[in-house]
């Protein structure tokens, strides 16, 4: 009853109010639960990227895993195994640790 009596103390403007509230309240978390997250992993990725030097073990998004031979602008060379590809530096996903020796690999 009381909440009737409100109601119409202040007319349709509170029920407005409250749905651009909701909204609001929605819009947040949704910024803090997906968008936030999401952008912090983005600048992490960037910042592994940039930093990658030869000699580094990496695996790219499509599954390959190898050392990083040479570096260009936006393109690495990477040896895997006895062949050479040439990946683009965006797509490595993540950074290995670095090259095992040359004798480990032949044991």
């Amino acid at each position: 009853m009381a909440s009737i009596a409100l109601l119409q103390a202040f007319g349709d403007s509170s029920g407005t109010m409250l749905l651009v509230l909701q909204i609001a309240l929605f819009v947040g978390i949704f910024y803090f639960l997906l968008i936030r997250p999401q952008r912090a992993e983005q600048a992490r990725h960037r910042e592994m990227v940039a930093s990658l030097k030869r000699g580094d073990r990496v695996a790219t998004m499509g599954g390959l895993v190898g050392d990083v031979v040479a570096i260009n602008d936006d393109v690495l060379t990477l040896k895997t195994g006895t062949a050479q590809v040439v990946v683009e530096r965006a797509k490595v996903a993540r950074l290995m640790g670095d090259a095992p020796a040359a004798g480990a690999a032949e044991k």
